[in-house]
C-alpha cells in the first residue's frame, strides 16, 4: 500500500517505470507551510477493507496494514483453515503510530464546541494495534509484537520474524511496517528540524537521493507486509518463496538523536554483521536497496558505510533508492526496501533512482540513475536507518542459493 500503488504489482510496475507518487498535500490545508507536498496513498477506501465497529475503531495506519496483510497472505496462498494458528505470528511495526488520531483528538478537546473524544481513541492510536488487528483479521494466535525503531521499524519487523522462527516460537510470521501521519503538527515539527524538502513547485522532482541539489526528504505514508515462513514450512506447502531471508543486523550509532555519524561507521557495522550472519561475501552482493533519504547527511553517510563494508566491490554493486519515487514511508520504508530486494531477485531487474541529475561527488556509487536495469540478482541487502542512530540491514538471497 504505497503512494504509487495500492497493491504489490502496481507498486512494483510503478517503481520500475520511475513513476513518482509525490504531489500537493490533500489531507490538510498546507497554506503557510514551508513544505506543501507529500507522498500520499491515493484511492484507498478503508470501507473496502473493514466495516462497522472495526472500521470505526481503526486508524489509517492500521487500515493500511490490514489491507496489505490480506494481500500478502493471499499471495502466499496461506490457507488459515489448514494451519496451526498458534504457530502463526504477527509483527507489524510503525514509527509514529496513531499520530493523526492523537492530533485530531487533541484538536477536538481544545475546541469548546466539540470537547468530545471518541470511545475508540485510545485503542486506535496505540502502536500495537496494526499487529493486533492483523491477528484478529486473520485469526492468528501466535506471538504478536510491535516495535518502534523510527525509520528502521519496517525492516526490523522481518528480522524479528526470522528470530521468532529460528527460536521455534512460530512457523510463519506476517510482518512489516505501516505509518500514516501526514498532519499539520508533524509537518510543522519536521520543518523546524529542516529535514524536509521545500521544492514545492516540482513535487515529482523533489525527492533526489544522492543528487547534489537535494534539500531534504519527502514525507510519505503506506504499509508493506510480508509473509516470512520457515524453509521447512514452505516445503511442506510445496511453495517456492520469492527470496530467502538469509540474515540481518541491528546496531546503534550512539551519536545523535537525528543525525547519523558522518563517517557512517554505525551503518557500516550493521552491514558487515548482516553479511557475516548471512554467510555472504562483499563480492557476492548484486544489489542494494539503499535507505537513500535525499538529505545531505544521510546520503553521504550511507555511501561511506557501503564503501567501508564492501571495499573494492562497492563500486560494482547496483544500488538504488525507491524514496526517489515514493518519498519516505517512515515506519513502512524499510519493509518496502525488503520487498524491492525480493522482487528484484524474482524478476531479474532493479528499479532506478530517479531525479539523480547531478551526482554528489561524495555519493559516488552506481545508483542506477533514471531507468530500471535488467540484472540477475541472487544476493541483495536492504538498508534502513532511523532517528536515534538505529541501523538495520537485512540480507535476501535467491531461494535456490
Amino acid at each position: 500500500m504505497t503512494p504509487v500503488g495500492n497493491d504489490r504489482e502496481e507498486t512494483w510496475r510503478s517503481l520500475l517505470a520511475g513513476r513518482s507518487g509525490v504531489g500537493p498535500i490533500t489531507q490538510f490545508e498546507p497554506k503557510g507551510f514551508g513544505t506543501r507536498i507529500a507522498a500520499e496513498v491515493r484511492g484507498f477506501d478503508p470501507a473496502s477493507v473493514l466495516e462497522g465497529k472495526r472500521l470505526r475503531r481503526s486508524a489509517r495506519f492500521t487500515q493500511f496494514a490490514v489491507a496489505a496483510a490480506r494481500e500478502a497472505v493471499a499471495d502466499a496462498e496461506l490457507d488459515m483453515a489448514d494451519e496451526d494458528q498458534d504457530r502463526i505470528g504477527a509483527v507489524v511495526n510503525s514509527a509514529v503510530a496513531g499520530f493523526d488520531t492523537i492530533e485530531r483528538a487533541t484538536r477536538s478537546l481544545v475546541d469548546e464546541t466539540l470537547r468530545r473524544i471518541g470511545p475508540h481513541f485510545v485503542s486506535s492510536s496505540l502502536a500495537n494495534m496494526p499487529a493486533c488487528e492483523v491477528a484478529i483479521d486473520l485469526g492468528t494466535r501466535g506471538p504478536v509484537s510491535a516495535s518502534a525503531l523510527a525509520c528502521a521499524s519496517g525492516l526490523y519487523a522481518l528480522i524479528e520474524a526470522r528470530r521468532l522462527i529460528l527460536a521455534d516460537e512460530a512457523d510463519v510470521v506476517i510482518c512489516g511496517g505501516t505509518d500514516a501521519a501526514i498532519t499539520p503538527v508533524m509537518f510543522a515539527g519536521l520543518a523546524t528540524m529542516g529535514v524536509m524538502t521545500t521544492r514545492n513547485d516540482e513535487p515529482t522532482r523533489a525527492s533526489r537521493p544522492f543528487d547534489r541539489e537535494r534539500d531534504g526528504f519527502v514525507f510519505g505514508e503506506g504499509a508493506v507486509i510480508a509473509v516470512v515462513e520457515s524453509a521447512e514450512h514452505a516445503r511442506r506447502r510445496q511453495k517456492v518463496p520469492y527470496a530467502r531471508l538469509a540474515g540481518g543486523a541491528l546496531t546503534c550509532d550512539a551519536f545523535h538523536v537525528s543525525a547519523p555519524r558522518p563517517d557512517g561507521s554505525g551503518a557500516l557495522s550493521a552491514i558487515r554483521l548482516a553479511l557475516g550472519r548471512a554467510g555472504v561475501k562483499p563480492s557476492d552482493v548484486d544489489y542494494i536497496c539503499a535507505h537513500g533519504t535525499s538529505t545531505k547527511a544521510n546520503d553521504r553517510a550511507e555511501t561511506a558505510a557501503i564503501r567501508g563494508a564492501l571495499g573494492p566491490a562497492a563500486g560494482n554493486v547496483a544500488t538504488s533508492s525507491p524514496k526517489s519515487m515514493v518519498g519516505h514511508l517512515i515506519g513502512a520504508a524499510g519493509a518496502l526496501s525488503a520487498m524491492v530486494c525480493a522482487l528484484a531477485i524474482r524478476d531479474g531487474i532493479v528499479p532506478p533512482t530517479t531525479n539523480l541529475d547531478y551526482p554528489d561527488p561524495e555519493c559516488d556509487l552506481d545508483y542506477v540513475p533514471h531507468q530500471a536495469r535488467k540484472l540477475a540478482v541472487r544476493t541483495a541487502f536492504a538498508n534502513a536507518f532511523g532517528f536515534g542512530g538505529q541501523n538495520c540491514v537485512a540480507v535476501l538471497t535467491s531461494p535456490s542459493a
